[in-house]
């Protein structure tokens, strides 16, 4: 029988993995494929994004919370998560506020990258997910995620890097998550329309800058049906997460119609693929022996 393939996806907090392929997570650990979770920092600094939640013993322990709320989304997926152990950076309101000391966004390279080495040399993933070199958007903690995860699938390989971090093992996809993209809100705002229900993205399409896609899509993940999964993984993080709120406004049913992928951009690849994809893994397999290899 052959080894399972593995799949690693590194997040910046707690409910970004439930909010960004979420659905191709599940979907896999349907298939089988093991999957681990790395969340570099435990999201003590977010704020309460859902009134709902707004109370002073939520806030006053805002940290524990959102530990709580992992542990759930994580049971929903089905998948394996870790911390990384670094402090949230939070979100400053300008560009003169300065980030906090000590805080995940001001690490040197190599020490915000020494865990995220161990756990690839340990989990040994064939595939990595991650953001692009934005963040997806500008969050500090979600460049610097990109940052480290670059530098993890670059240097877990390489016994003469991270020498205290483990065996060497190197995965050989890396992804960006693709998941905001003009076309896909410009598909369910004409489906929304359509149907009559309205539709909350009209302003922000008129507002998206007229530019080329720095990172095009390169694979997209067939995982409609897993996108209840998706929905409830994201209601378990109930501080951040408003039932009524953004997230819900377009039905699931429209969204299975019009778009039942999750998108991606390979951005490292050490086998060879075909562009377009519709699968994380084409190009590999494992043998018996568990070593990953070119088709």
């Amino acid at each position: 029988m052959s080894a399972p393939l593995r799949l690693m996806a590194v997040h910046a907090h707690p409910d970004d993995e439930s909010s960004k392929g979420a659905a191709t997570m599940a979907r896999y650990v349907s298939e089988g494929v093991e999957v681990l979770v790395c969340t570099l920092t435990g999201g003590e600094r977010g704020s309460v994004l859902n009134p709902k939640m707004d109370r002073p013993e939520i806030v006053e322990n805002i940290g524990e919370v959102r530990r709580l709320e992992m542990e759930r989304a994580r049971e929903i997926l089905g998948v394996q998560q870790r911390f990384m152990g670094f402090i949230d950076s939070g979100l400053p309101e300008s560009d003169e506020e300065e980030l906090p000391e000590g805080c995940f966004a001001l690490q040197p390279l190599e020490k915000a990258s020494a865990p995220l080495v161990a756990a690839v040399r340990e989990f040994r993933p064939h595939v990595i997910l991650t953001y692009d070199d934005d963040g997806g958007y500008p969050h500090p903690d979600h460049i610097m995620t990109n940052r480290v995860s670059v530098e993890a699938f670059e240097a877990a390989g390489d016994p003469d890097r991270y020498p205290d971090a483990g065996e060497p093992w190197q995965p050989l996809k890396l992804y960006y998550h693709m998941g905001f993209t003009k076309d896909r809100f410009e598909a369910l705002h004409e489906a929304m329309t359509t149907r009559g229900f309205g539709s909350p993205y009209a302003d922000w399409i008129s507002r998206w800058e007229d530019r080329p896609q720095k990172w095009p899509v390169t694979t997209r993940v067939p995982c409609g049906e897993y996108f209840e999964t998706r929905d409830n993984a994201l209601l378990a993080h109930a501080t951040q997460v408003d039932p009524d709120g953004f997230w819900f406004v377009c039905p699931r049913e429209v969204q299975q119609e019009i778009w039942p992928t999750e998108d991606y951009h390979l951005a490292r690849s050490l086998v060879d693929t075909t562009l377009p994809e519709d699968d994380l893994f084409d190009g590999i397999h494992c043998d018996e022996l568990t070593e990953p290899l070119q088709r």
